[in-house]
């Protein structure tokens, strides 16, 4: 999964290698972490590296909010949604990260617009909404809510959006 941050445009490379508990192993730009994620009586903390640091997080329709001690961040993905390689121009809807459906959103049949919210998943307790990039029909739903998914996992295809009424 890529993020980009939101401000300086710096893309990261992201992938969660393995979820153990409360470890998780990543690799942020190639680089390994190894964090663990606690709650205590001062709230939520991750120790990384011999050092321990509050962390406080609010995922937003389209952004990630993270502070983690004295630092905060706002991140966007910079996936979620592929063109297929397939002449009709659908698209499909993927997992930019392993986790589990939380919500789907819509139903197949569904005409959508940009910015509507098709699919919550929740991954490292932290949720993220994905949403439509453009004007769309809901083709075909592959998973459902408690549904877990691997990083890339096919979620939803979109078709083309119907043409407006009364266009020649």
């Amino acid at each position: 999964m890529k993020f980009v941050l939101a401000s300086s445009n710096r893309e990261y490379e992201v992938e969660i290698i393995d979820r153990d508990g409360s470890t998780v192993r990543a690799r942020i730009d190639g680089a390994e972490v190894v964090a663990r994620m606690e709650t205590t009586a001062l709230g939520r903390v991750v120790r990384l590296d011999g050092e321990t640091f509050r962390v406080f997080d609010a995922a937003q329709r389209d952004s990630l909010a993270v502070a983690v001690g004295p630092a905060h961040f706002t991140f966007k993905t910079a996936a979620g949604v592929r063109r297929r390689a397939h002449a009709s121009g659908a698209l499909q809807v993927t997992a930019p990260m392993p986790g589990k459906v939380l919500k789907v959103l819509v139903v197949e049949g569904q005409v959508v617009a940009a910015g509507v919210p098709l699919i919550t998943l929740e991954a490292m307790k932290m949720e993220t909404t994905l949403c439509a990039e453009g004007a769309a029909v809901v083709a075909k739903i592959h998973v459902a809510p408690e549904t877990k998914v691997d990083h890339g996992a096919v979620l939803i295809d979109l078709g083309p959006a119907p043409s407006p009424t009364g266009s020649n």
